[in-house]
C-alpha cells in the first residue's frame, strides 16, 4: 500500500532514501533492467512517445530526476541522445550502483548528485533537457519540482517524464497481482521452482519498506495542470502499457513466490518474450486509439517558453 495520506515529506523521504539504498544492488535484477539493445530500444520508445516524436534530436545537457541504477539515462546515453548527463536521486545508494555501471559501460560525461527534487542545487538555465522514469509519483511536493525543473532549463529546453502510474491503472493492476499470487503455488510445481524461504516483503535489506514509497497515481487531468501551472508549453500527456502491465504485474506475483536461483531461464526467456510481445500490441494498436486515462503508465512532456 502507497504511503499514508498523513505522512509528512520528511517522513516519504527518508523512507525513500532507505528503501532505494537497500534495494540499490538487486535492483536491476529484480525489474529486469537491461542495458543492451533491448533495453535501449525500449529507452528509446518511451521518450519518442513522450516527446511526440525525436527527429534525431540530441541534448548537450541533460538532467535526470530519480536516476535509480541508471535504466533510463544510460541507456540514452548510449544511443547517443544525450551528451552529458547530470543523474540525480535521493538515493546514494542507487547512484553508487549507477556509476559503477557506466564504468562497467565505458560511458563518460556523466555526473552524479544526491538531492533532492524540490531544491535543486543546480544554477538557472542550466539544462537543455530534465526527465525521468518512475519517479514523479515519489516526489511530496511536485509543485515546487516542476517549478524547479522549469528554472534549471533553458529557454525552448524540453521536460520528459514516463513511467507514472495512472489511478485506472493503479486499480487495474491490482488483479493480476492477486491472480498471481492465487496460481503461484501451481506455477512453481510446473516450473520445477522452490517456493522463497521468506517472503520478499519481510526479507532483510529494506523490502518491507517498499509499500511506503509511492505518493500519488496520477489522473491525465493532474499531470496537464502540473505542466499548464509550471508554465509549460507543447505540453502532451499520454499513455502506455495495457496489456502487457497486468500480464507484467502476475508475471511478478508469480516470480516473487519463489527462489530466484530456482527459477530456470527458460521461464525467463518465455516471460520476457511474452512481455515484450503485448509491449508491441500495445503501441501498435492499443496506445493510438484508446484514452490515456485507461493505461497502467503515463507520460508526460512540455517546453519551456523560448526568451
Amino acid at each position: 500500500m502507497p504511503a499514508s495520506p498523513t505522512a509528512t515529506p520528511e517522513h516519504i523521504k527518508d523512507v525513500n532514501t532507505r528503501y532505494h539504498d537497500a534495494a540499490a544492488e538487486e535492483y536491476d535484477a529484480k525489474w529486469g533492467i537491461d542495458f543492451g539493445d533491448i533495453g535501449q530500444r525500449q529507452v528509446r520508445l518511451k521518450l519518442v512517445k513522450a516527446l511526440g516524436g525525436l527527429d534525431g534530436r540530441r541534448f548537450g545537457d541533460a538532467l535526470e530526476i530519480g536516476s535509480g541504477t541508471g535504466y533510463f539515462s544510460l541507456n540514452l546515453v548510449q544511443l547517443g541522445v544525450i551528451e552529458h548527463l547530470t543523474a540525480t536521486d535521493i538515493s546514494p545508494g542507487m547512484l553508487r550502483r549507477l556509476a559503477a555501471t557506466a564504468a562497467t559501460l565505458d560511458l563518460d560525461g556523466i555526473t552524479t548528485v544526491a538531492t533532492e527534487a524540490e531544491e535543486l542545487p543546480f544554477a538557472d538555465e542550466s539544462f537543455d533537457l530534465v526527465f525521468g522514469h518512475a519517479v514523479l509519483h515519489h516526489i511530496p511536493d511536485l509543485d515546487r519540482a516542476f517549478a524547479e525543473f522549469k528554472r534549471v532549463l533553458r529557454p525552448g529546453g524540453m521536460i520528459a517524464f514516463a513511467g507514472e502510474p495512472s489511478r485506472h491503472g493503479d486499480r487495474l493492476a491490482a488483479l493480476p497481482k492477486r491472480a498471481g499470487l492465487l496460481v503461484a503455488p501451481a506455477w512453481r510445481r510446473l516450473i520445477g521452482a522452490r517456493r522463497r524461504a521468506v517472503p520478499e516483503a519481510e526479507q532483510s535489506g529494506g523490502h518491507a519498506l517498499e509499500g511506503e514509497v509511492d505518493v500519488h497515481a496520477f489522473a491525465p487531468a493532474d499531470l496537464r495542470k502540473l505542466l499548464r501551472d509550471g508554465g509549460f508549453e507543447d505540453r502532451r500527456v499520454g499513455g502506455e502499457e495495457l496489456l502487457s502491465n497486468a500480464w507484467g504485474w502476475g508475471l511478478r506475483a508469480v516470480e516473487s513466490s519463489a527462489e530466484p536461483e530456482s527459477v530456470s531461464l527458460r521461464w525467463r526467456r518465455f516471460a520476457f518474450r511474452s512481455y515484450i510481445a503485448l509491449q508491441k500490441v500495445d503501441t501498435g494498436l492499443l496506445e493510438p486509439r484508446l484514452p490515456a486515462e485507461l493505461f497502467y503508465n503515463l507520460l508526460v512532456s512540455g517546453r519551456k517558453p523560448a526568451a
